[in-house]
């Protein structure tokens, strides 16, 4: 039987590209779609996400420490291809369960940021599963979810936004007290961190990298791609062209500088946070100009 909870919650999620209020307003949310075990019919899930790399983020199948495993899981089990929702993307996915030291070490970096996954285990007799769900995407990220070309643009730059608020609010919060409310619901972390005084805790700094890596790959496929198309098609644009390349350049070393801090296990958190609002200020006004200069002619194209 549907959930009616969860069946709102993708609604508003689609509607409008993966924002969310209310219950799961500041955490980090994807649609799940798995083939059900028994039946063989598609079941889409809201799940909280940890970010892990380019092409794989992961789950935790916690069901607010349930004694059985929720059925979004068993059904993955059954049938390991997944579809996921991330607001601006949907894309075909590998569901693999780790194991061993690796799920182990995934998990108490999971507990570190949010400590709720731990009050989760320890009701619980049973080993709570963490899934990676692997990108079979080629070529890029996947579909957008949009229907027109700036449109397009604006979904993707609206993500890398949150994202980066979400980043900003985490880096807030490093080196304070620290949250001890855990999770808001049964497989989604809250928007709040459980991060130890005077560090950055190793998933934000996973968090803040997969950025890095996420932004640098829009920029590459902007300029190897969508640039040269708009320049061959609107010489005039030629002038706005260049501007942007050169903000790209100059965003890149603020991209590079982050990287080096928070690559660092021993990070100064205050220095962190001056380079991501160092970069915040940067991008956002190069992703206002360039939503300005660009959507009515991708539009009118």
């Amino acid at each position: 039987m549907p959930n009616d909870f969860n069946q709102q919650v993708i609604e508003e999620f689609r509607a409008n590209k993966g924002r969310v209020g209310g219950y799961f307003e500041g955490a980090r949310l994807l649609l799940l779609t798995t083939t059900g075990a028994r039946t063989g019919r598609p079941h889409t899930t809201p799940v909280g996400y940890l970010p892990d790399s380019d092409d794989r983020v992961l789950i935790i199948a916690s069901a607010a420490g349930a004694p059985r495993h929720p059925a979004w899981f068993h059904n993955l089990v059954a049938n390991p291809r997944v579809t996921v929702e991330s607001g601006a993307f949907t894309y075909e996915a590998r569901a693999v369960v780790l194991e061993g030291e690796e799920r182990d070490r995934v998990f108490a970096r999971a507990v570190e940021a949010d400590p709720g996954w731990a009050a989760y285990q320890e009701k619980t007799e049973r080993v709570i599963p963490v899934i990676a769900l692997h990108s079979l995407a080629e070529g890029g990220p996947g579909k957008i979810n949009a229907s027109s070309m700036g449109e397009a643009l604006k979904v993707v730059h609206d993500a890398f936004r949150r994202e980066l608020a979400l980043i900003r609010t985490e880096m807030s919060e490093a080196g304070g007290k620290g949250s001890t409310t855990g999770s808001t619901s049964g497989d989604t972390p809250g928007s709040t961190t459980g991060i130890p005084t005077g560090t950055l805790g190793a998933q934000l700094r996973v968090n803040c990298l997969t950025f890095c890596a996420g932004l640098h790959n829009h920029h590459t496929g902007e300029g190897l791609a969508m640039f040269p198309f708009l320049e061959d098609r609107h010489p005039e644009l030629a002038p706005a062209l260049a501007r942007l390349r050169d903000e790209h350049d100059r965003i890149a070393e603020l991209v590079e500088d982050l990287r080096r801090v928070v690559g660092d296990e021993n990070a100064d958190p205050d220095t962190a946070r001056r380079e991501v609002e160092r970069l915040t200020t940067e991008l956002e006004a190069h992703l206002t100009y360039e939503e300005e200069q660009l959507i009515p002619i991708l539009d009118a194209a």
